[in-house]
């Protein structure tokens, strides 16, 4: 069984109670789920948020949705994607966040197939990015989320789950999916108030005609109105991560 995880929280320091904004009328992470059920290969999606009270409107909007929500740790996001994970007992695990709205189901079925007919224990896009920040796929076995569960300490390795599996390759067999044009630059997360403003554009432009559309139907827009990729281009990819890594010297020195 594959089990896609979606992490999700309204504590969002930077844009609070982002997944719950309004994306032509309906919860940016509703949303994001009716594109991910698009993909063929996913067996079961569950909404892991976290147990505040805050949170209390992400479990009452999947419960009224008819979709699986699992409750854990707001810090300690392995705790909370082993424990909702542990529930199915999956073979494999899709991790996804919250913030992606243009995630593509084509994108996430090519990830999990190269993943699968690759024999890996880990495999992504992310590792070496060459998709727009948003799209991002991680796959991997649910043997190797319960030793990162047993095992990570250092934050970065806690707060992201994935850390620990894939920066041990002589460990666990890691696989990097990659596309031949590097889309790296480009910046489809919502993170900020920017971000939201380019994705409500983009579903604005796009959706009404084809609730479908694809990661190539948003190229296409970018590319006969540039100005949308002006709005957010300030910001830097995978800040959430870097933040972590300081708190890692300060968790690494307390070890010693």
């Amino acid at each position: 069984m594959i089990l896609a995880i979606l992490q999700a929280r309204v504590s969002s320091t930077r844009l609070p109670g982002k997944v719950l904004k309004p994306l032509l009328g309906i919860p940016m992470l509703l949303r994001q789920i009716e594109r991910i059920c698009r993909a063929s290969l996913i067996d079961r999606l569950v909404v892991a948020t976290s147990e505040t009270i805050c949170d209390d409107p992400i479990e009452e909007m999947c419960r009224s949705s008819g979709i699986h929500c699992y409750r854990g740790s707001l810090d300690d996001v392995l705790d909370r994607f082993y424990w909702a994970a542990k529930e199915f007992n999956p073979d494999h695990v899709v991790r996804l966040t919250g913030d992606c709205p243009l995630v593509d189901p084509r994108v996430l079925d090519q990830v999990i197939s190269f993943y699968l007919e690759g024999g890996y224990d880990y495999a992504s896009n992310t590792i070496v990015p060459t998709f727009p920040d948003g799209l991002d796929v991680e796959v991997f076995r649910f043997a190797c989320l319960e030793d990162a569960w047993r095992e990570a300490f250092l934050p970065s390795q806690r707060e992201h789950v994935t850390p620990f599996i894939h920066q041990q390759p002589d460990r666990f067999r890691t696989g990097c999916f990659k596309q031949q044009q590097d889309l790296s630059h480009l910046r489809w997360t919502v993170d900020e108030p920017e971000d939201f403003e380019l994705v409500t554009r983009v579903y604005e432009a796009l959706y009404p005609d084809n609730p479908a559309f694809s990661m190539e139907d948003v190229l296409s827009l970018e590319e006969h109105r540039p100005e949308l990729m002006n709005i957010n281009a300030k910001f830097q990819r995978n800040e959430g991560y870097l933040k972590s890594l300081v708190k890692d010297a300060t968790t690494g020195a307390e070890k010693t």
